[in-house]
């Protein structure tokens, strides 16, 4: 999800953004809309996320773990790689 709230770094278009991401790292996903994930604006999924784990996002790459039920478990903040949570991810699964 594109936020330009971390140090201007997606000031483009949605189309604009899209067209980097394909240009640049052969993207052939589909993207998700331009969120803010911090302030007023702040995307439900952002709002809930934050709910169970509260704090703005500082940076880029803050990661959520979700069960499936839809819990939001833990909060990892941007320099956990994920092979750090991967132990975590598999006691979830079981």
């Amino acid at each position: 999800m594109p936020c330009n709230q971390f140090g201007a770094q997606e000031p483009g278009t949605e189309a604009e953004i899209l067209e980097f991401v394909q240009t640049k790292y052969d993207v052939d996903f589909p993207m998700f809309a331009k969120i803010d994930v911090n302030g007023d604006g702040t995307c439900e999924l952002y709002q809930l996320l934050k709910s169970a784990h509260p704090g703005d996002i500082a940076w880029n790459f803050t990661k959520f773990l979700v069960d499936g039920d839809g819990n939001v478990i833990e909060r990892f903040e941007p320099k956990t790689t994920p092979e750090e949570i991967e132990p975590r991810v598999k006691a979830l699964l079981g």
